[in-house]
């Protein structure tokens, strides 16, 4: 009888190991299975991390038919978005035509945002560039060369709100002060980028929105 039970306590004492080495395995197995897995998403997400970069870098912003600020030029079209080889490499191109200087220039897309070629503004902002032009500010830079470099670089900006200031203050200054022939062409280019924008945006004649510019200024 002691010989029988000692022998079921060996096949017991067999089972639990070979239970306890199975059950090692399968927990094994699914670490492995779990560290794949998780190995196989991170991939995936870098993968579609650096796709999403790669196709921002040259996607277009815009499409044909948009209008856009192109600094210092004015509000054009984009009549086109082609391939051109430039300095060897073929670039994705917008075709810009600006019909205020009769200019039709090619701007790679990657370069874009760059230069600064942007949107041109909703109507609900007009309002806002109105009352830019009528604040009682000027300028108080009283020497005409770092004035005259402020202002160019407002212009080059592209920015509406920054080219109005320069519209507004050379306008008030010239009331008080003959203004240098350098400046009387800022002032100039300055009210001409605000009057086409804002009659693209609102939909009206540039000589209808010169005529609003006027008054508000005066």
């Amino acid at each position: 009888m002691p010989a029988v039970k000692k022998k079921k306590a060996k096949t017991t004492k067999k089972k639990s190991s070979t239970k306890k080495k199975t059950a090692s395995k399968k927990k094994e197995s699914k670490k492995k299975a779990t560290r794949k897995k998780v190995a196989r998403q991170t991939g995936a997400r870098q993968k579609k991390t650096r796709s999403r970069s790669q196709s921002g870098a040259g996607a277009p912003d815009f499409s044909v038919g948009d209008y856009v600020v192109y600094p210092m030029h004015g509000v054009g079209e984009i009549t086109a978005i082609q391939k051109q080889v430039i300095l060897g490499k073929r670039k994705e191109c917008y075709v810009l035509e600006i019909p205020s200087n009769k200019m039709k220039v090619m701007i790679p897309v990657e370069n874009s945002r760059e230069i600064g070629i942007r949107s041109i503004i909703k109507k609900r902002d007009v309002k806002k560039v109105l009352d830019l032009l009528q604040k009682d500010e000027v300028d108080t830079e009283e020497d005409w060369k770092i004035r005259y470099q402020n202002n160019m670089n407002k212009i080059k900006s592209g920015d509406i709100y920054a080219v109005a200031e320069v519209c507004r203050n050379l306008y008030k200054r010239a009331r008080d002060k003959e203004l240098s022939l350098m400046e009387r062409r800022l002032y100039e280019s300055a009210y001409n980028l605000i009057s086409n924008e804002v009659a693209l945006t609102r939909g009206v004649s540039v000589e209808e929105a010169s005529n609003l510019i006027s008054e508000v200024l005066s």
